[in-house]
């Protein structure tokens, strides 16, 4: 007997969302480390939030949405507010039940601030890390860093002399980004560079630099991250030919790490590695894992915010560089954690 189409709403709903999504759901993993990460950061919340006043969206729930736009790269606020309304997996993850509305989207705007200061996206990606070196997944030892150029939303058009200088120009809506070509046959763009420090045994991101383009800043933000790494280890640094100056082998070197970077045997005056360390079979297979960094640049660019950020400013880019990057270690932590699935037969 055919069924009749009858749309008609009833009038109470006694179905919990939770119950409406999957056991085996891979956001599952990712929203309880995320919530762990969440929890730790309270105090932090706290410092930037008034005590008095009205209660804004509780800082947790942006913060869960905004994971959510990068990892189904969502390209803006508003579409994120629209799935938000009427999808029961998105609501779910952020913490909303089916009947509490959504907040405007203007809301992370004047939020974002607050979570900046806060160093919100920078502190997710130590959290995950922790958890990660936790499960045994990380080593401390072996290394890759590397750079991607991140266009800016300002256009080349837009850009102006500097007032009252005979500098040169600079795009008024966002004057920190600055002109940089990839190579001499492409088009010089306005650019910020977002650096990446990888540790070898699984492929995870450690750490997140973002600086203005130019041709010193790969090599500075090198070594500022690797300051950031425990000290009085000994440990390998793999990484492309631009690394393979004499002033930056000697700095890797004055820090106890062994210079695994691409012999650039074309420069002016040759490589500044010698057979005491392209000899290893141990620098072999740092060139061979370092290429894997180019995973979690293609990720962080395919339809997500460091292919083309639509924020302004070195602080606001390097925010979302930090989280989208973050997302992605949440992403492959919570895979590489997830207990096996059972198969019945």
């Amino acid at each position: 007997m055919r069924g009749a189409d009858v749309q008609q709403g009833g009038l109470f709903s006694y179905v919990s969302v939770e119950s409406r999504i999957p056991a085996n759901h891979p956001l599952r993993a990712v929203r309880a480390l995320l919530d762990e990460a969440l929890a730790s950061m309270s105090r932090d919340f706290d410092r930037v939030y008034a005590e008095d006043g009205r209660s804004s969206v509780p800082p947790e729930r942006l913060v869960r949405a905004l994971v959510l736009q990068v990892l189904y790269s969502i390209r803006s606020e508003r579409l994120l507010m629209e799935q938000l309304d009427y999808n029961l997996l998105f609501r779910w993850f952020v913490g909303l039940s089916i009947d509490e509305p959504v907040w405007d989207h203007s809301t992370f705007t004047k939020n974002r601030e607050r979570l900046i200061e806060a160093k919100v996206a920078r502190k997710l990606l130590r959290r995950v890390v922790r958890e990660a070196r936790r499960s045994g997944l990380l080593s401390n030892e072996h290394f890759t860093v590397d750079g991607t150029l991140i266009e800016s939303w300002a256009a080349v058009k837009s850009m102006r002399r500097r007032d009252g200088s005979d500098e040169t120009h600079v795009a008024p809506h966002d004057p920190e980004a600055k002109l940089y070509r990839k190579a001499q046959s492409a088009p010089a763009k306005l650019h910020y560079l977002g650096h990446v420090l990888m540790e070898h045994r699984t492929g995870l991101p450690v750490d997140v630099e973002v600086t203005e383009a130019n041709g010193f800043a790969e090599r500075e933000a090198a070594l500022t991250m690797l300051d950031r790494l425990p000290k009085r280890i000994r440990r390998t640094l793999a990484a492309d030919k631009a690394y393979d100056t004499a002033d930056f082998v000697a700095a890797l070197r004055e820090r106890n790490v062994t210079p695994h970077v691409a012999a650039n045997d074309g420069r002016r005056g040759g490589s500044a590695l010698d057979g005491r360390t392209t000899r290893h079979a141990g620098y072999r297979a740092s060139q061979r894992l370092r290429k894997r960094v180019e995973e979690i640049f293609g990720w962080g660019k395919d339809g997500r915010p460091m292919r083309k950020m639509k924020v302004a400013g070195l602080a606001k880019v390097s925010f979302l560089a930090n989280l989208t990057v973050g997302c992605y270690a949440l992403l492959r932590v919570a895979r590489l954690t997830a207990p096996p699935l059972l198969v019945s037969t």
